[in-house]
């Protein structure tokens, strides 16, 4: 398995585009993914219980619809809490998109980021639409100006794609997503699109999504906000000749591979670039008795604002780690816990079971200056372990988000 530049363009058959259509002031926000023939399409959603239009759509299509061609996205409007006027609106940017693609409605996914409580300016939408169509390509150029339109308070945009064998076949796997607040395990406000040229049933593009979702998606957290626009989406649309994959075999395991690679990427991503975020922070739970716990534990330490804090101030402060851990609802034995830290900067233990190691806090905090910092925890208990994805807390993180309306 290799990366290979480009994101939701780069497997065969897919065509993008990114455009200013006036929702927003200034930057692009619409964006539209298209394959040029009919794809398998799966997806996984927020668990809000509040659930914006465009995922109730997304929702019906995954169960209802054998084929999805094409997914259009707007940023600036969330279309969340918008009731029956935010339902037909939704359906209007899905048949308008439809329409100029010669394509059924039911084959078009739709995802909106943004205010919440803001009626779509579907007039806006539905004339931008034609410029989205005509603006389709195929290049790796066009694939980042569809990531650059879903972006909203993201400082960059995020792609990634691999090629991988399978049957002697080249499969391509790309993706993009946007999310930079309200994300928190479960998914976010995240908006994740996945394409891919594999040939694989529709059932199994589900299940390999939603197993790993798990280990991705779900193991990143900025804010603890789960929001209510949730979603990521996969088309698989064959052109790669592949066999189909029906089973699950060898090729149905290089292809969760492959997609667990793409989707970690992106989660790292993500978490990397939380509002107001300077540091990438990545904690790993080994030695705990099963992979459940050690996720508990290691999302907890992530989500904790006490932690995030003290890595943004490069602090040393392992005790916070240890109280998180307390309260994540895992049992285990904290006089027994190892604690280690890393970065470019070196290596260093922090804790050896339960208490403080002689630590240089010099050494310490050279470490947690870094870019990506990484902490190790040692349960000693057993043989499962889980890591989980998240960023330093600043003050921008607050400006950013005291003026998010204006």
């Amino acid at each position: 398995m290799n990366f290979i530049d480009g994101g939701v363009t780069a497997p065969k058959g897919y065509k993008a585009s990114g455009i200013y259509a006036g929702i927003k002031k200034k930057r692009k926000d619409m964006a539209l993914v298209y394959s040029e023939v009919p794809a398998a399409g799966a997806g996984v959603f927020t668990t809000n219980v509040v659930k914006a239009a465009p995922v109730k759509w997304d929702i019906k299509l995954t169960k209802e619809s054998k084929n999805i061609q094409a997914i259009i996205i707007n940023s600036g409007v969330a279309n969340a809490c918008t009731g029956e006027e935010g339902w037909n609106n939704n359906y209007l940017m899905a048949k308008a998109a439809a329409d100029y693609l010669h394509i059924p409605p039911e084959s078009v996914y739709t995802a909106s980021t943004g205010v919440i409580g803001r009626q779509l300016p579907i007039d806006v939408i539905v004339n931008g639409i034609p410029k989205l169509v005509e603006n389709l390509d195929d290049t790796k150029e066009a694939g980042t100006l569809a990531a650059e339109a879903i972006m909203t308070t993201d400082t960059y945009a995020k792609e990634c794609a691999v090629s991988f064998s399978i049957g002697g076949k080249e499969v391509i796997l790309g993706g993009m997503a946007k999310g930079s607040g309200m994300i928190h395990p479960n998914m976010a406000t995240l908006i994740g699109v996945l394409t891919t040229d594999i040939s694989i049933s529709r059932e199994l593009l589900k299940e390999a999504l939603k197993e790993n979702v798990k280990y991705t998606f779900n193991m990143i957290s900025v804010d603890r906000d789960t929001s209510t626009n949730d979603t990521v989406v996969v088309l698989a649309n064959g052109m790669a000749g592949n066999n189909m994959i029906t089973e699950k075999n060898e090729d149905y395991g290089i292809f969760c591979k492959a997609l667990n690679t793409v989707m970690t990427r992106l989660a790292k991503m993500l978490a990397a670039d939380g509002e107001g975020a300077t540091k990438l922070l990545e904690v790993t739970v080994k030695g705990a008795l099963t992979w459940d716990d050690a996720a508990k534990l290691s999302k907890a330490v992530i989500s904790s604002n006490l932690v995030k804090t003290a890595v943004f101030g490069s602090d040393a402060n392992w005790g916070r780690i240890m109280c998180a851990m307390g309260y994540s609802g895992v049992e285990f034995d904290p006089e027994k816990v190892d604690l280690y830290i890393g970065s470019e900067n070196g290596s260093l233990q922090l804790v050896g079971n339960g208490l403080t190691t002689d630590y240089s806090e010099k050494t310490a905090t050279d470490i947690l200056a870094a870019k990506e910092v990484k902490a190790v925890i040692d349960l000693k208990q057993g043989s499962a372990s889980a890591t989980a994805w998240g960023c330093d807390l600043t003050y921008d993180y607050v400006k950013i988000n005291a003026d998010y309306r204006s």
